[in-house]
């Protein structure tokens, strides 16, 4: 019989199916199926098909069930059970927190921190334990890089006052000085992974804060330093504009009649792409020299 590995198998599954441990152990040596975590396959090409998100939900299914019943999730995994973007996040580990002061190990595909977990820090999200959205920004934020957790910070918009008390619990654990920065940094007006990213970008190179999400007259834009709007062009953007019937053609004259729209009332527009938060120089050149 064939091992069905399209969706994820656990040994212990396979085993009470009437397969042996050679029989997993041949599969595996094959490259018919790879291994995550203890005791769990996948179909090698399915796993080659998924993307970086999906691949840390296959190996979240297949670590916990080897982890003792204490273990709630934590950090960039609770982030993603949260539905947070986690753009250029480390994702090849699952994380956890265990509510015990030492005993922490990184392992190839876990990483199990420790410290308190009062019940007001876990929550439930489709039967899983995670952290509380406040406890879960500020363990990334004290963990990932500014930029990263602002990312996931702006699109958490968690209440301001939650936040405050949980950087006060932790406020003597490693990397709260960076937790600080970001919470005070956030901003939920923020739309988008671009958007965010921009607002990083103008704050490392000195630029004055725009004002974000600003409506004039029946439209919004992103950005606004007093006459000029900054319009970061997101490849999905376009889809906002689509009615029904219309195409990303259709979508992209809209926005072209709009930005003239907006030069008739005399305000400057400058837009960008990914690629310009990449290699930012001209951009920032063009927006210096318009502020």
């Amino acid at each position: 019989m064939d091992l069905d590995a399209s969706r994820l198998v656990l040994r212990q599954n396979a085993l009470q199916d009437g397969y042996t441990d050679n029989e997993l152990r041949r599969l595996y040596t094959r490259g018919d199926i790879t291994r995550l975590g203890h005791g769990a396959y996948l179909d090698a090409t399915r796993l080659d098909g998924l993307n970086r998100v999906e691949k840390h939900r296959v190996l979240l299914e297949a670590v916990m069930p080897a982890l003792s019943s204490g273990a709630v999730m934590s950090h960039q995994t609770a982030a993603l059970m949260h539905g947070w973007p986690l753009w250029a996040v480390d994702l090849t580990r699952v994380h956890v927190t265990r509510d015990r002061r030492n005993g922490g190990r990184r392992r190839a595909d876990t990483m199990v921190h420790c410290a308190p977990l009062p019940g007001s820090a876990v929550h439930v999200v489709n039967g899983f334990t995670v952290t509380s959205p406040a406890r879960t920004l500020v363990d990334v934020a004290r963990t990932v890089p500014f930029e990263q957790a602002v990312v996931m910070g702006d699109a958490a918009r968690i209440d301001g006052d939650s936040l405050v008390d949980e950087l006060a619990v932790a406020s003597r654990r490693h990397g709260i000085a960076g937790a600080r920065r970001v919470a005070a940094f956030l901003d939920p007006l923020s739309g988008s992974v671009g958007e965010s990213r921009s607002r990083v970008l103008f704050h490392r190179v000195g630029l004055p804060p725009p004002v974000l999400q600003v409506e004039i007259g029946v439209w919004r834009v992103d950005f606004l330093w007093g006459d000029v709007i900054g319009e970061f062009d997101g490849r999905v953007k376009y889809g906002r504009f689509l009615r029904p019937g219309q195409d990303a053609g259709d979508a992209v004259f809209e926005e072209k009649r709009r930005e003239d729209a907006l030069r008739a009332l005399g305000f400057r527009v400058v837009r960008w792409t990914w690629a310009d938060l990449t290699r930012p120089e001209a951009l920032i050149a063009r927006l210096r020299a318009l502020l």
